[in-house]
């Protein structure tokens, strides 16, 4: 169990860390339109993983509550939204000394830090054997989060190279960006697993925070400039592969009693189950 969890805390980072590599092979900076296209796409990723990954298990995990279940991830969502809105409006960035760059860096590292809380708790639910959380599913949301990670660390790496820096040190840039994302993950494993039944205020939280990322900073750059329907193609094109990750992997037949996923091998042996299950009835 603690390798899986190590294995998918590491996922999103190793995701930013191959975008950022992108700037040793590629010689432009990526064009507009390409920018475009790969922000649409990590924000509907986000916007998926945030309801699937996030709001439906905390509301989930609220079904003591009966027709109040609602409550726990209501409540959780606003408390996400106000902490990022309370980080823009005491440290903006256009209040921060430097250039554009340094600008787009920091946007990119202050939301890479729900991204990370959103994998830290939920494994911490794995970790606590909470209801509705599986391994797959909780792998699903941190595949999830590298892909959309990928186009972060080329679009922090590239614009940097083409201004002077050296590839090098591009690359530097671009992986420290995403470097507080594990940093995130392991301490809301660690808090969440003090507070279990406080569980779903912690996924809701992390739903809250991710979605007022997507609507912040990452709707804006996709709809800036000349109108062109490629970042919003783009970010169907990520919702859609987020939910087709969470709801395929997070699939466990009523017959398979708990069976333990791991992979491509863990689903065929689940496609087997649910053959026989229908071959029996």
């Amino acid at each position: 169990m603690l390798i899986e969890i190590i294995k998918g805390l590491s996922v999103p980072f190793i995701g930013t860390t191959l975008g950022a590599f992108c700037v040793f092979f590629l010689k432009n900076e990526l064009g507009k339109g390409m920018q475009k296209a790969l922000t649409g796409f990590a924000a509907g990723v986000m916007i998926a993983a945030s309801i699937w990954s996030l709001l439906l298990p905390a509301i989930e995990q609220g079904a003591l509550l009966g027709v109040w279940r609602f409550i726990p991830a209501a409540i959780g969502f606003w408390i996400g939204i106000l902490f990022l809105m309370a980080i823009d409006y005491f440290a903006p960035p256009e209040c921060i000394e430097g250039e554009q760059k340094d600008n787009l860096l920091l946007a990119v590292t202050l939301h890479n830090i729900p991204e990370g809380m959103a994998v830290g708790v939920i494994y911490a639910g794995l970790l606590n054997h909470a209801d509705h959380i599986t391994a797959m599913g909780a792998f699903s949301l941190a595949l999830g989060i590298a892909i959309q990670n990928f186009p972060e660390g080329a679009i922090i790496s590239m614009p940097l190279c083409t201004k002077g820096m050296s590839k090098r040190k591009a690359f530097i840039y671009g992986v420290l960006s995403g470097a507080v994302e594990p940093v995130a993950s392991v301490f809301t494993v660690w808090a969440a697993s003090l507070v279990v039944p406080v569980l779903p205020y912690f996924l809701s939280f992390a739903a809250g925070a991710m979605i007022y990322v997507v609507v912040e900073e990452l709707v804006p750059k996709m709809s800036v400039g000349e109108t062109t329907n490629i970042g919003i193609f783009m970010f169907a094109a990520g919702f859609s592969l987020m939910m087709i990750l969470d709801v395929a992997l997070n699939y466990v037949p009523e017959n398979a009693d708990r069976i333990k996923i791991r992979g491509i091998g863990g689903m065929v042996k689940i496609l087997k189950v649910q053959s026989w299950a229908i071959k029996k009835n």
